[in-house]
């Protein structure tokens, strides 16, 4: 499911559409698949009539493309899941810009598969328009994208392109691995495909091809292909050293042909493919970012004016083929607000026009920053202590400010070290940020009780902005939150309730006071 409004929050960058797709209908005798037929044929009349006619034009290929999605309404729309065992549903907004952008590769890919005779019904339904039907079906965002086998829904999980939906859908109905029996073919897949997987087997049989088969079948990304022939085999992969049994992924880049030297297991083959089916560099679009934060590899963003890609991406390329495997790097155009905000809100930078050079951990949430310019040597080093363990974590701060005179210290991330931890004193600390509700009330308290306590030597009011600024050692849960730093055991704060009144947290600090005082007169009578 997918809303065309952006979110702040870094795991919604992925844009996930949820598409719906459809077979053909199964040809059974009784009134229902009588009627469903009927509107099929009415369809297909509609195309045969201008497939005579050569288009003149771009729209005009789009409007003969989208005649063969079939329209979903209220009345049929029960009728058409129920007597076809495939069938793609995309459910759709007239308003909404994500659908309008969908549409055409939707339609596309319906006209393809209808031309290899695929058994998938594609249908289309305006979920504002009939909403009761858009609901039945489980549509309840904008573009949804769902497929039903026999009935039964189950979400869409590929890619936005016209080939990665028409890729999708054959693997999820039978038809993972396309096979090519002449030069001819090949030479006409070659026009349609630029990322696939090749193999080579001398008979379509055996342990081997087993292997090939069942990756072909877990993975939704890439085409694979089949041939028993050297010959085609070198037209697909050029690199092809002649055997009777070889794999190879092919992309369209500078590292475009890598060979399979493995055992034939499935789950070494799909660590392959997913080691190689990236680019060296990866331009992150709003077509491809599923795919990218989708990747398990420890990933490098950097962010950059698109007239320095060609650059970047030759320099990037070079740093890439040392880390293959193990770190992904990805440009992100500064401008593209949807795509690079969220990243650089995460790092504090998000006003930055500079050339970022960044990484995220997705499994450990750390974030890294390189502190310098990008040149060959810093991007190795950056690259080498993201593996190793030694580049140090990133924590956004702001700058130090001025708390001359200040009843409470404005702490930053830079100076939490200093002002809280490092500190000779007791330390009550306020960690708020500006979008929380009960923020503003916690507040006029603290400033109440920084007042009333104005004076004592041993106590300091502080607080913090935890929306800009952070500490391997700061952590709420919650905001607000109050914790009181003891001067005898900083590693350790105390939590206080926000919702008690300023009354109750007054008596609570006098408490932690006195202990502090206790436990100091203690050490000191130790020590004589």
């Amino acid at each position: 499911m997918f809303t065309s409004k952006p979110t702040s929050r870094f795991i919604s960058l992925a844009l996930i559409l949820l598409i719906s797709f459809n077979f053909l209908i199964n040809s059974t005798a009784n009134e229902d698949s009588d009627d469903i037929e009927d509107l099929i044929a009415l369809d297909q009349e509609q195309d045969d009539e201008t497939s005579s006619q050569k288009p003149s034009s771009e729209a005009e290929v789009l409007t003969k493309a989208q005649r063969i999605v079939l329209e979903l309404n209220n009345d049929n729309t029960q009728k058409v899941i129920s007597g076809n065992e495939y069938i793609l549903v995309l459910g759709y907004a007239p308003w909404c810009v994500r659908s309008a952008e969908l549409m055409p590769r939707f339609a596309e890919a319906a006209s393809f598969l209808k031309e290899i005779r695929s058994p998938l019904l594609m249908a289309k339904i305006d979920a504002e328009r009939y909403p009761k039907a858009a609901s039945n079906l489980g549509i309840k965002g904008y573009p949804t994208l769902l497929l039903f086998v026999n009935g039964t829904s189950q979400p869409y999980t590929g890619g936005f392109s016209t080939e990665e939906i028409v890729l999708w859908v054959r693997k999820k109905t039978g038809m993972p691995i396309i096979r090519i029996n002449s030069i001819n073919e090949a030479d006409n897949f070659l026009k349609k495909h630029s990322v696939f997987a090749v193999g080579l087997f001398d008979k379509y049989e055996g342990p081997d091809y087993d292997e090939f088969v069942k990756a072909s079948t877990t993975d939704n990304e890439i085409q694979f292909v089949e041939t028993n022939n050297p010959q085609i085999a070198s037209v697909l992969f050029p690199d092809f050293k002649f055997s009777k049994l070889f794999l190879g992924i092919v992309k369209s880049e500078p590292e475009r042909y890598t060979s399979y030297e493995d055992a034939f297991e499935e789950d070494k083959i799909l660590q392959f493919l997913n080691d190689n089916k990236f680019p060296l560099v990866t331009i992150l679009t709003e077509l491809n970012s599923v795919k990218v934060y989708a990747s398990d590899k420890l990933q490098v963003y950097v962010f950059a004016e698109a007239d320095n890609f060609k650059k970047l991406i030759e320099l990037f390329q070079d740093a890439a083929r040392k880390f293959k495997s193990k770190i992904m790097f990805v440009l992100v155009d500064i401008k593209e607000d949807n795509l690079a905000k969220p990243f650089l809100t995460l790092f504090g930078l998000e006003d930055s026009e500079e050339t970022l050079v960044t990484a995220f951990d997705y499994k450990t949430g750390a974030k890294y920053l390189l502190e310098s310019d990008p040149t060959p040597g810093q991007i190795d080093e950056f690259g080498s202590g993201l593996l190793n363990g030694t580049c140090p974590p990133f924590y956004k701060s702001q700058e130090i400010p001025e708390n001359k005179g200040a009843d409470i210290l404005t702490v930053v991330g830079k100076s939490f070290d200093e002002l809280v931890l490092s500190s000779s004193k007791n330390i009550f600390l306020e960690i708020y940020t500006p979008w929380c509700l009960n923020c503003e009330t916690t507040s006029k308290q603290v400033e109440k009780l920084a007042k009333h306590f104005k004076g004592l030597d041993n106590l300091v009011f502080a607080k913090i902005d935890a929306s800009v600024n952070e500490h391997p050692k700061l952590e709420a849960d919650d905001y607000p939150t109050l914790l009181f730093y003891p001067i005898s055991n900083k590693s350790n704060p105390i939590k206080l309730p926000t919702k008690s009144s300023s009354k109750e947290l007054a008596i609570l600090i006098n408490k932690y006071l006195k202990e502090e005082a206790h436990d100091e007169q203690h050490v000191e009578k130790d020590e004589l």
